[in-house]
């Protein structure tokens, strides 16, 4: 989600329950006003009628009255003793020139009319009446303002965090950052003392060898130092072929896994065409060596065998699968490998995989799953 999405999120929802909190009560203000202003209009009429002795009065002041209660907008049908309509108001229909005791939709509206009040009875019948308007909005509005309510809370919430998670990986980031800065100085410094060795090492083939690995070494460190640099950044997006990757994370490890006691063998697997992706480099290895490296932790001390595959799948993906014969990962934990924190190792930060699988997922757009296996662990990458 972008910047700033989640306030203006919540900046909507803030003016959208105000709004209708507003239109809201003055509608029923208004509402209010007709009504008691049409109940004072009646009473007057009432009183009027009740002093005038002329003949007609009555019959004057009932036939106003009558006007009034329609103009209240109270759906009203007035039933015989039979049930036969005889008098309605208010219906939602044109009822055109049918009579009203004749007009199945009338006696349809009655128990419609019915399911919403309990009719009155009098002694010539039944009045049958519904909801006006503003009963209907009251039942409505409330709710939905509870609703938007609920979602401003909620939005909240995702605010603080989100914002949270953001400064606590803005944290991390600059961290790592330093870390990789900090390194650089004795970075250097072995290199040039490596450098020194080599040149008082000419005719000692011992110390030139050891001086090789030395320089691999610290080759591999600026490697990592320069990862560490890329967290918090954008990915490069870089035309990759996915065996060049696989095949240096495999030479790495041959020259350091053991091979005489214990020995762990690491074979390879290529796809016959190359394959292409777009992607940065620098992560995706960091991504594969986190999973060859959990695969020789969990065969310590029993030795094994970690195959490194590609393929390029039916659909167009292409695919790098880590698999081993070792001790596999009990059922019971298979849905929790890629949660931060957690490791079956003693000694385990349980970040290693949560790694892999955001920088297999989040920055370049692809998939790393714990796939079912009759032996070992087997992880699949897979990017489009």
């Amino acid at each position: 989600m972008r910047r700033g999405t989640p306030e203006v999120l919540v900046a909507t929802l803030i003016v959208l329950l105000l709004g209708s909190y507003v239109f809201y009560t003055q509608r029923v203000v208004t509402s209010l006003r007709g009504a008691a202003e049409r109940s004072s209009r009646m009473y007057s009429r009432v009183y009027r009628a009740l002093s005038d002795t002329s003949e007609g009065a009555a019959f004057q002041a009932l036939f106003e009255i009558s006007a009034d209660i329609r103009q209240q907008g109270v759906p009203l049908i007035l039933t015989d003793s039979t049930g036969a309509p005889v008098f309605h108001a208010n219906l939602p229909f044109d009822r055109g020139d049918s009579v009203a005791d004749r007009d199945p939709r009338i006696r349809a509206y009655v128990r419609a009319l019915d399911r919403q009040n309990v009719p009155v009875d009098e002694a010539w019948g039944q009045v049958h009446y519904g909801n006006t308007p503003l009963v209907y909005w009251l039942r409505i509005i409330p709710p939905l303002q509870a609703v938007t309510a609920l979602l401003l809370l909620l939005a909240g919430f995702y605010i603080i965090r989100t914002r949270s998670d953001a400064a606590r990986e803005h944290l991390w980031a600059g961290m790592a950052r330093e870390s990789a800065h900090q390194l650089g100085t004795p970075l250097s410094s072995i290199g040039g003392w490596i450098e020194l060795l080599e040149e008082r090492g000419q005719h000692d083939p011992g110390a030139l060898a050891m001086a090789a690995h030395m320089r691999a070494d610290v080759d591999r460190l600026d490697r990592v130092a320069h990862r560490f640099e890329r967290i918090g950044r954008e990915p490069r997006r870089d035309s990759l072929d996915l065996r060049e990757i696989v095949d240096r994370v495999a030479a790495y490890f041959r020259a350091r896994v053991p091979t005489l006691a214990n020995s762990i063998a690491i074979d390879v697997e290529q796809a016959a065409a190359p394959l292409h992706v777009m992607g940065d480099a620098v992560l995706l290895e960091w991504a594969l060596e986190v999973l060859v490296k959990n695969a020789v932790d969990a065969m310590a001390g029993r030795g094994g065998r970690i195959t490194l595959s590609t393929a390029r799948l039916p659909e167009g993906a292409a695919r790098i699968r880590v698999a081993d014969d070792g001790p596999g990962i009990p059922r019971e934990l298979r849905d929790k490998v890629f949660d931060p924190g957690f490791s079956t190792k003693r000694a385990g930060w349980g970040i290693g995989l949560s790694l892999a699988k955001r920088i297999v997922e989040e920055n370049h757009g692809g998939r790393l799953a714990l796939v079912p296996a009759d032996r070992g662990a087997t992880f699949d990458v897979i990017i489009e």
